[in-house]
């Protein structure tokens, strides 16, 4: 009884603290109270018998009863879930409190007074426990209007649950009640405070120019808003001001920035941090967990589920939870998904201001996923605000799911929730001139990007693979070396703790942190996608493997970016482009594209070869919009095209059509049937990095301390210990994180072997990671341990990879070898 109240009442101050008023309907905490009814059971009551301690064991037992049948019905949340059904609640509220764990119970053809649940006598007590809730909490059942308030409120049930498990209430002899406030303050709900009447000025220190303005006077509430324009226009400082006048108005809770990758969050986080740091007030709680990443995860305490080892001990998952994050798409993704704690997620980002950056990157696969999510945020009172740079008409049409009639560029689409939906041009500033090359030699491009660093220029050369761009890097490292050139490399598989130096040193190298030093040295970056999307980088000479359309035009936003970044006298604004001859190209795709046939679509690469044949010089911004419709453009296609395109829709032994796609999107989004694992949960649906690896030096048993010892890649030493009550729960948090930064996220194909869950748990390693439900989910952490050459080997010499070799170094990354 007293656990289902404090649950209760955590969930009526978490609804008292939002800022953003009417989300949850009027009795929501009582569905957040009765989530454990069905902890009245007699499975359950025998089970707690069984885990008590000898001295309460000679209670007697229930006869006939193995606790271990419960998973048959989904533990006690299935038989919350029964027993509300019985009692006639409203529509929704039994489905919530049975996926009060994050999963829909199997509790199909079940009653609440089969025999299993203790028959009528037991569902009697578990109805005699709900009328008192009602009367302790003093309200009725919530009466819910549509699917996304369901979730919103499956997301609140969730989360008090787990706070109202936690540190505050785990002795039951003292009073509780006084408590509530110090939970949900540990657990960082706490109210944000700011500036009241800042300026675009006061905020980001110069005044806003046309497209950000037109942003500012179009958004007046929440909606969705779609911004246009080039890369450089400054779209992320437009979008934050926007959220930063939504929050002082008190018609946001927070703001969530959901950009493509991790790695161009990272860079955004800093710029995130500083516009926290102007608006915030200056007494503002959160001002203290500004300054890291990990800092939301360390200093708040989320109950049973956000400790360490739990589900959500977890950056990415709690940045949804916290009032501001920068985060991937994908977690984002996940709550219009049947994932497991979907609407969680949900929760967690209801009332905010979620901006989404480089939505043009998406797949068939993710984009019926972001529709979805779309019309999810609309529902939750949310103010999206989607910024790119290359949209064509018929996807802005399916984001907003309505008919549009401008194809101006720069251009704001606005569909406020209350009002009329309106398309506002704006004046096209003046674009960078970009001489184009297409050439196919490789070698000639190598030998023009060393000669144009050693003449202090600063060149990027971009891949379309990580492998790739491996090996472009290493033709080029020791050559630049001999001619005085820096050569770096930046993709997505390296751990945290490299992936946030390389990107510090290269980043700022190539940003305006560097002008001072721009003239000591030139160098050339290789990289992936990574480096088109987000960042803030100025290269003075570019070579790019070919891409669609909308990537290359994203690619040569990174040219001569800043008016005043200062260049040799020999540098031109030029990009050489990798890429093959257009009747090959069409004749044999995947030969004439190599690996980038299976990253890219050869009917849409070869539908951009096309496009760009003819282009010698485009001029950004207003070459943009031309280029995008051009290239998407429906119409009658050759023989070799038509039969692309039918490939593309349908499918080939190699790749899975657009048609399968969104109709497996579509499967995901269902709102009944099984609920995926979050391992299982793609958001993307190539490429996919969906399983994390821990890399370390050593990881040995030492019975005679009863600690597992672990060696991380920088020498670092730690010991984790075989009893959890050996360190404070801000030791473990600490020693999680840490440990979190030594994993790089793979494919499944490039990733090592799985290890039997028993053997992670053997070395402690639950402690710290979540590994799965052993019911649900298979072991979702991979483990391997890299030798002072970089040589990666199995956990106790177990077999590392069926067929390649792999290995890790700190400037190459993770590497996968090919025989």
């Amino acid at each position: 009884m007293n656990h289902c109240q404090i649950v209760g009442e955590v969930a009526r101050e978490i609804i008292a603290r939002m800022p953003v008023s009417g989300l949850f309907p009027a009795g929501a905490p009582l569905a957040a109270a009765a989530h454990d009814i069905g902890k009245v059971s007699p499975y359950f009551a025998e089970k707690i018998r069984q885990a008590c301690t000898p001295g309460m064991a000679r209670i007697a037992s229930i006869p006939d009863i193995n606790p271990k049948m419960e998973s048959q019905w989904g533990g006690h949340a299935g038989v919350s879930q029964v027993t509300a059904k019985a009692i006639n609640t409203p529509e929704y509220l039994a489905e919530i409190l049975g996926q009060h764990h994050g999963f829909a119970p199997p509790v199909d053809g079940k009653r609440a007074n089969d025999g299993v649940f203790g028959g009528p006598a037991w569902q009697h007590e578990r109805e005699a426990l709900v009328v008192e809730l009602k009367s302790r909490l003093g309200m009725n059942w919530p009466h819910i209007d549509s699917m996304p308030q369901a979730r919103l409120l499956a997301g609140l049930t969730s989360v008090s649950d787990w706070i109202g498990s936690g540190q505050f209430f785990e002795d039951p002899d003292s009073p509780w009640q006084e408590n509530i406030g110090r939970a949900l303050d540990a657990a960082g709900f706490v109210p944000a405070t700011y500036r009241q009447s800042m300026s675009f000025e006061q905020v980001f220190s110069f005044q806003p120019h046309a497209a950000q303005q037109q942003l500012i006077d179009q958004v007046k509430g929440p909606g969705v808003y779609v911004l246009e324009a080039p890369m450089g226009l400054g779209k992320t400082e437009a979008a934050l001001y926007v959220a930063y006048r939504m929050l002082e108005t008190k018609q946001a809770s927070g703001i969530y920035f959901a950009l493509p990758t991790q790695l161009t969050s990272n860079k955004i986080f800093e710029r995130f941090n500083e516009f926290l740091a102007s608006v915030l007030a200056d007494d503002c709680e959160h001002r203290s967990l500004l300054l890291h990443g990990n800092a939301w995860l360390l200093d708040t305490d989320m109950g049973e589920e956000g400790r360490p080892g739990g589900a959500w001990f977890n950056q990415a998952k709690r940045g949804l939870l916290a009032p501001f994050a920068v985060g991937t798409i994908d977690q984002a993704l996940m709550a219009a998904m049947n994932v497991k704690h979907g609407f969680v997620r949900a929760f967690g980002l209801a009332g905010k201001v979620v901006i989404l950056d480089e939505v043009h990157t998406y797949d068939a696969y993710t984009g019926t996923l972001l529709d979805a999510l779309i019309e999810l945020l609309k529902a939750l009172q949310c103010t999206v605000i989607i910024l790119s740079a290359t949209l064509n008409r018929d996807r802005r049409e399916q984001l907003l799911g309505c008919k549009l009639v401008s194809d101006a560029y720069p251009l704001i689409t606005a569909v406020p929730n209350a009002g009329l939906v309106a398309e506002v041009s704006m004046p096209a500033p003046v674009g960078q001139r970009v001489a184009i090359r297409l050439l196919e030699p490789e070698q000639t491009a190598l030998e023009e990007a060393l000669d144009r660093a050693e003449d202090g220029q600063h060149v990027l050369w971009i891949e379309n693979t990580v492998l790739e761009a491996q090996q472009r890097y290493l033709d080029l490292a020791a050559r630049a070396v001999d001619r005085g050139v820096a050569c770096g490399l930046l993709h997505s598989r390296y751990t945290p703790d490299d992936r946030q130096a390389l990107e510090s040193l290269w980043v700022n190298r190539f940003g305006k942190a560097g002008w001072s030093n721009r003239a000591e040295q030139g160098c050339i970056l290789v990289g992936t996608q990574v480096l088109e999307q987000s960042l803030d980088i100025d290269a003075d000479f570019m070579v790019s493997r070919f891409a669609p359309t909308d990537m290359l035009l994203q690619r040569l936003g990174r040219l001569w970016r800043h008016e005043h970044t200062p260049r040799p006298t020999t540098a031109v604004c030029e990009a050489w482009v990798l890429a093959p001859e257009l009747q090959y190209a069409t004749g044999a795709p995947e030969k004439a594209f190599g690996n980038s046939a299976f990253v890219y679509s050869p009917f849409v690469l070869c539908r951009s070869l096309e496009v760009w044949q003819a282009v010698a010089k485009i001029q950004l911004s207003t070459d943009i919009r031309s280029l995008i419709e051009r290239t998407y453009a429906t119409r009658d296609e050759s023989a070799e095209l038509a039969g692309m395109l039918t490939d593309l829709d349908n499918g080939t032994r190699w790749r899975t059509g657009r048609k399968a796609m969104r109709q497996l999107a579509r499967i995901t989004l269902a709102d009944a049937g099984n609920t995926l694992p979050e391992s299982k949960a793609q958001t993307r649906y190539s490429e996919t990095d969906s399983f994390d690896v821990l890399l370390l030096r050593h990881i040995k048993l030492v019975p005679e301390d009863r600690v597992t010892r672990i060696t991380l890649l920088n020498g670092e030493q730690h010991s984790l210990p075989w009893q959890w009550r050996v360190y404070s729960k801000a030791q473990w948090r600490k020693l999680s994180a840490t440990l979190m930064r030594q994993v790089v996220a793979l494919r499944i194909q490039d990733a090592p072997l799985q290890i039997p869950l028993q053997t992670l748990e053997r070395f402690r390693l639950q402690y710290c990671f979540y590994l799965g439900n052993p019911a649900h989910e298979e072991a979702i952490l991979r483990v391997a341990l890299v030798d002072e050459t970089g040589r990666l080997s199995g956990l106790q010499g177990a077999p590392l990879h069926d067929k390649y070799s792999l290995n890790y170094r700190d400037d190459l990354g993770y590497r996968v070898i090919k025989p």
